[in-house]
Parts: C-alpha cells; sequence; structure tokens
C-alpha cells in the first residue's frame, strides 16, 4: 500500500508519497499507466536499485503487458507496444558521455507520439529534451521515498490525473 501520499503544491501537479515495499511501487506504476497520454516524456531519477524499473514494470503491468520488463541497460532501449502506445523504456547509464545518445541515433523516439521513460537522463544531457514529468526514487526509511513532478502542461494533466487515481477518484479527463 503506497503510504502518505502528500501534494506538494496547491494545483496538485507535484506528489509525495512513501512506498514501503515493492509492492507499492508497482502499485503506483500501474496507478500511473491509467493517466498515461501519447507523446509524454517521463524522467526516472534516483540511485541504483532505488526502483526505476520497478516502477515502470508497474505501469506496463497496468498497460496490460505480460512479458518480462527488464532494465534496458545493455540494450539502452526496450520498446512495447500495449494498450495503444508505444512506450519506449531507456537506460542510459552505461554512458561515458552525452554524445553517446547522439552516435546512438535515440533523438528520433522523442519527436512522436510514443511515451519515453527514461532511467539516468542526467547521463544524456543536455541532448534529451526537458521531461514532462519527472520521479525521484530514494531511499527512506523502510522502503523509497518518491516526488513526482509536471514540468508541461501535459505533465501536470498527468500527475493531477495520478493523484486522483491514487486517492481512488477518477483520473483527470483528457488521461488514458
Amino acid at each position: 500500500m503506497i503510504e502518505s501520499i502528500q501534494t506538494a503544491d496547491d494545483n496538485g501537479a507535484r506528489l509525495q508519497a512513501h512506498l514501503p515495499d515493492e509492492a507499492a511501487t508497482v502499485a503506483l506504476g500501474a496507478a500511473f499507466a491509467r493517466v498515461l497520454a501519447p507523446g509524454l516524456q517521463i524522467w526516472l531519477q534516483g540511485n541504483l536499485g532505488t526502483g526505476k524499473t520497478t516502477l515502470t514494470r508497474g505501469l506496463l503491468r497496468g498497460l496490460g503487458h505480460e512479458g518480462k520488463v527488464k532494465s534496458p541497460t545493455y540494450t539502452l532501449i526496450e520498446p512495447y507496444v500495449v494498450s495503444s502506445l508505444n512506450l519506449y523504456h531507456f537506460d542510459f547509464y552505461r554512458f561515458t558521455s552525452p554524445d553517446e545518445y547522439l552516435d546512438a541515433g535515440l533523438d528520433e523516439y522523442f519527436a512522436g507520439e510514443g511515451v519515453c521513460i527514461v532511467e539516468w537522463p542526467d547521463k544524456a544531457s543536455p541532448h534529451l529534451p526537458s521531461p514532462d514529468v519527472e520521479i525521484v526514487l530514494q531511499a527512506g526509511g523502510s522502503g523509497r521515498d518518491v516526488a513526482i513532478s509536471a514540468n508541461t502542461e501535459a505533465g501536470r494533466t498527468c500527475v493531477i490525473g495520478l493523484v486522483k487515481a491514487l486517492r481512488g477518484a477518477d483520473p483527470a479527463p483528457g488521461t488514458t
């Protein structure tokens, strides 16, 4: 169960919560799946082992994906076609230079209607476009703390819908 959900601003476009275990991280991902919109760019930040791939697995399960979900640490990208969305899961942990992002030709993924979820985005900066939603996971107490913030209007719609979904209400209109 996700604990202590708090909105960090008056318009609900930021939230903080405590995730006591892996199941809560998966549940957050599944709730996030309910509010995804085509073209969203989501950055996942946090140290190794803080749950970035676990959150993505929950999101994909929430969209109906039944196969394996693994971190694309060695492949750079894992594409998924689920629930009428093209979802691209990136992991730039192994980059030694931001220019590797350009050399790999990955910028085309960020120009379309696919949802891009990026682990270790700082390794590709300044070449990555700014995120619509930024999720920061960190070890906290007996689990993880998560902070989610919106950086664009599309991100704001998504995060407000997520807060509603987590509180048991219908997500924001216009979100999936």
